[in-house]
């Protein structure tokens, strides 16, 4: 059942809370980058109270629209910084078998200027199967016992886009490449390492959220098999089936997630039928810890990738 919030609206615009501590529906939306200020604000607002929103049946929209409609977020980045998909800013994420990102992550978190938002079109939807799942790291920063918390609010991590789903999603050695849209190799043809806090500050409310996910290949200080205890800890509290939100994909969805606090899963479960979801990037700032220092870039320079977002003051 869903819960009709008491939210400020612009004309016939409503959100609807959908989860209980993530995700919320927005109706009354044709998405699309003619929209006025006040719906945007509407928009915005919902994002940072509930970490994703959704339009449903977004019929019209086509790849320009797309990116129209996040450019009213802030500056779009490319597509990827590594993989091409032959558009200039629109992942085109395809599978006819499992999928390259079937594990939790935040977007692009390898390099420094994390993506501030990321928008989904779902394009070609399976009969069955296919969700995507997203988890709210806010919440779960907020429900850490208080040991917890002063072990990772000075805690630092090293990510890296060596340590991806292009590696993570096939057992068997020889057949990794074959079952992925992209290869390793095409994915880690520049290599980034970035020095990222465990716990950064969120630059528009303030809040404290737990920066984490796939691409974390170490923990600054401990060895492999203390970062391996820790990170499985921290990220068991992260997807605690209460922080998280299962959208189920019409085709034309769209969806709109805050990549500053949350993760995302996509569920490969869907056989041999085809999917296809296309991604735009909204550039995001620098993350600061809790003391105020900023991530450190240990490999790679992402500045053709993304632009570094303005802090909001």
């Amino acid at each position: 059942m869903t819960i009709q919030i008491d939210r400020p609206t612009t004309g016939e615009v409503t959100v609807t809370q959908i989860g209980g501590r993530i995700g919320a529906l927005i109706e009354g939306v044709r998405v699309g980058g003619d929209l006025d200020e006040a719906t945007v604000a509407t928009i915005r607002q919902a994002l940072l109270d509930h970490k994703v929103v959704f339009f449903r049946d977004q019929h019209h929209l086509d790849d320009d629209g797309h990116i129209a409609f996040a450019d009213l977020f802030g500056q779009t980045t490319k597509a990827h910084p590594t993989v091409n998909t032959g558009s200039a800013k629109v992942l085109s994420v395809a599978a006819n078998r499992g999928m390259a990102a079937n594990s939790w992550h935040t977007d692009v978190t390898f390099v420094d200027r994390i993506p501030a938002m990321s928008t989904l079109r779902g394009v070609t939807i399976p009969a069955f199967g296919g969700n995507t799942v997203w988890a709210n790291t806010t919440a779960a920063y907020e429900q850490l016992p208080a040991p917890l918390k002063a072990l990772v609010d000075d805690l630092w991590a090293v990510h890296s886009n060596e340590y991806d789903y292009a590696a993570m999603t096939e057992n068997d050695e020889e057949k990794k490449d074959e079952n992925l849209q992209f290869s390793r190799g095409e994915f880690a043809r520049t290599v980034y390492e970035t020095e990222h806090p465990v716990v950064r500050v969120h630059p528009e409310t303030g809040e404290r959220t737990l920066l984490l996910g796939h691409f974390v290949k170490k923990f600054v200080g401990l060895n492999s098999s203390e970062s391996t205890a820790l990170f499985q800890l921290l990220q068991n509290r992260i997807t605690k089936l209460e922080n998280t939100f299962r959208w189920q994909w019409r085709e034309d969805d769209v969806a709109l997630w805050d990549n500053r606090a949350t993760q995302h899963y996509a569920v490969a479960d869907f056989g041999t039928q085809p999917r296809e979801v296309r991604r735009v990037t909204v550039a995001g700032d620098v993350p600061r810890s809790v003391s105020g220092r900023s991530s450190t870039i240990l490999k790679g320079d992402a500045e053709d990738f993304s632009t570094i977002a303005s802090l909001v003051s």
